[in-house]
């Protein structure tokens, strides 16, 4: 039998699950349903995704054998209260929210519920996401090895000790930001040069793409497969030594910092 997949709450990151679960075909689009608070926001994922849609929370809650809480980390209290008394029995929740613990949403719910921690990003879209994740011990085996499945069906999963979710927010959860900003630069370094300015992104962004892919599936350390780019005294070398003495190195180490710091500011 099929399982019935609730979210509630329908922002970017829903968005980017359902869309990498629907490109997967994993799950039918007639076994997802979505709630949002707005009717601009369910006709746009309506639009967008095809899947069924409510600005009932309840409905999700007594329908779906899994639920993914996509709301603010603020709301979780308020919609925890709303929906704890019309889960089904062994409905799954899970928490995608920065700083929400699974501690937190047992004790809002007062009773012993499945509850499987998450933290994936926004590549999810275009089934590229990452997303550790953690499962309390009322999940099943069997359950366990199906929500793996849904999250590997949209990118790569990592499972991880509850007590790291604040670094996996900086080097993960929020990166593709960071990531982008680079793409960006890169490009602007490029058009500076006289490229134009969509070949500069495509040659930018393909680069990014690929390093990344050495680095997942060489197993070389990124140190390695750096040197070997980097002749000596060549063009690349030279561009290495100006990122050092800028500080990119430590304005990336930096920024993962104040990141989990901001996500341990905000558990609290």
């Amino acid at each position: 039998m099929e399982r019935e997949i609730g979210f509630i709450g329908l922002g970017n990151m829903a968005s980017a699950i359902i869309g990498g679960i629907l490109k997967s075909k994993m799950v039918y689009r007639e076994n997802i349903i979505g709630s949002a608070r707005t009717e601009s926001t369910l006709k746009r994922i309506e639009d967008k995704f095809g899947i069924k849609t409510t600005n009932d929370n309840i409905h999700i809650a007594k329908n779906s054998d899994i639920i993914f809480l996509a709301v603010k980390p603020y709301l979780y209290d308020e919609i925890v209260d709303e929906i704890k008394d019309s889960i089904k029995k062994d409905g799954i929740i899970i928490i995608i929210a920065a700083g929400k613990s699974i501690e937190s949403v047992e004790k809002r719910f007062e009773r012993k519920v499945k509850v499987v921690r998450t933290m994936p990003n926004t590549p999810a879209n275009v089934q590229e996401g990452m997303t550790a994740i953690t499962f309390n011990e009322e999940i099943t085996e069997s359950e366990r090895e199906y929500i793996l499945k849904i999250f590997k069906s949209f990118g790569g999963v990592e499972e991880v000790e509850e007590d790291l979710y604040h670094a996996v927010t900086g080097v993960s959860g929020s990166s593709p930001a960071y990531v982008y900003m680079f793409i960006e630069a890169l490009a602007d370094g490029g058009v500076l040069e006289g490229l134009p300015r969509d070949k500069a992104y495509k040659l930018a962004a393909q680069s990014v793409l690929g390093a990344a892919k050495m680095v997942l599936e060489t197993g070389l350390h990124p140190g390695e497969l750096k040197d070997q780019v980097c002749s000596p005294g060549g063009t690349t070398i030279e561009a290495v030594s100006k990122l050092e003495e800028e500080g990119f190195r430590s304005g990336i180490i930096n920024a993962v910092k104040i990141c989990s710091r901001k996500s341990r500011e905000m558990s609290k």
